[in-house]
């Protein structure tokens, strides 16, 4: 795993325009970012997450599109398996799909969702990834499960990609465990069991120590096929200072921890270029990390960082 190449994604949920959004996805793929990823929520999260990312790979040419993750919840796998082959079948097999289980309150207290236990939703978003994989399989496909039946389905169109990558991130031991039977790529995540976006009693979750047990778990899970999986995180937190020490004593006290040790979360970046390219090397070296996520109000300023280590 050491040796896999780095590659680096934007997060993009949305625009002012038509002309705003191409821009960012052209300018994603000039400058090396390998994927396009939009979220999936209702509240300060504007763009549906599918035409977005057809719009992003049509305006494109080599750039991936995906979704960093689709709430299984907010739509019945049969019709997201069906949208999702569809895309991966006129973006030419640019598709990455993530999916997860739903964990942001808000989300379903303003769509009027019920939001049961995460083993609930785990269990069914399990379900929903067998389904995936049936009906973008050859032939008709049947299931029978506690939360979803299909039968004998014959899943249309079939994507480019078979089988089609899987992204599922999370923190905790059951979705990761799932993660690491089922998942192409990896995000390693703060523990969301709170439901609340930016809740300070999340740092702890996220600090080099929490992210060991979680790879641990991973690789525990994964057994042989650890090697063919990819580690992702997602840098919700970038910036560019000659004085990291100063921000990351900051930090310190929210994380849990020592001040070197914040400068090796993996949801923050915090230094000059020539640092930051060596806290990456340093995480691939301890986390078998490659693929880094940032914001899009970033893609300008961590251009040289990819620059440097894209592909290497």
């Amino acid at each position: 795993m050491a040796d896999r190449a780095f590659r680096f994604g934007v997060m993009a949920p949305g625009a002012s325009s038509a002309s705003e959004y191409r821009e960012t996805a052209r300018k994603a793929e000039a400058l090396g970012y390998s994927t396009l990823y939009v979220p999936d929520h209702f509240v300060d999260h504007p763009f549906g997450p599918f035409p977005a990312m057809a719009f992003a790979a049509e305006a494109t040419t080599t750039l991936r599109v995906g979704c960093l993750v689709l709430g299984n919840d907010y739509r019945h796998p049969v019709v997201m398996t069906r949208d999702a082959a569809t895309l991966d079948l006129l973006s030419d097999g640019r598709l990455e799909l993530g999916l997860g289980a739903g964990w942001m309150t808000v989300d379903y207290e303003k769509a009027g969702l019920p939001l049961d236990k995460p083993s609930v939703r785990i269990a069914r978003l399990a379900e929903a990834i067998a389904i995936f994989r049936g009906l973008t399989a050859d032939g008709p496909f049947t299931f029978r499960g506690e939360h979803y039946q299909v039968t004998e389905l014959d899943g249309m169109p079939k994507p480019v990609q078979r089988p089609m990558p899987l992204v599922i991130g999370g923190g905790g031991k059951k979705v990761l465990t799932l993660a690491a039977e089922e998942a192409d790529v990896i995000g390693i995540n703060g523990n969301l069991r709170s439901g609340q976006a930016g809740d300070p009693g999340q740092a702890p979750n996220m600090n080099p120590v929490s992210t060991d047990e979680k790879l641990a778990w991973v690789r525990a899970a994964a057994g042989r096929r650890y090697d063919e999986i990819e580690i992702q995180a997602f840098a919700g937190f970038v910036h560019f200072t000659d004085d990291p020490m100063g921000m990351a004593t900051a930090m310190a006290p929210a994380f849990d921890t020592e001040p070197e040790e914040v400068l090796d979360s993996p949801v923050a970046l915090v230094g000059t270029v020539d640092s930051m390219t060596e806290t990456l090397e340093r995480r691939r070296e301890r986390w078998d990390m490659t693929y880094h996520v940032i914001t899009h109000d970033q893609i300008d300023a961590f251009a040289p960082v990819v620059a440097r280590l894209a592909g290497t």
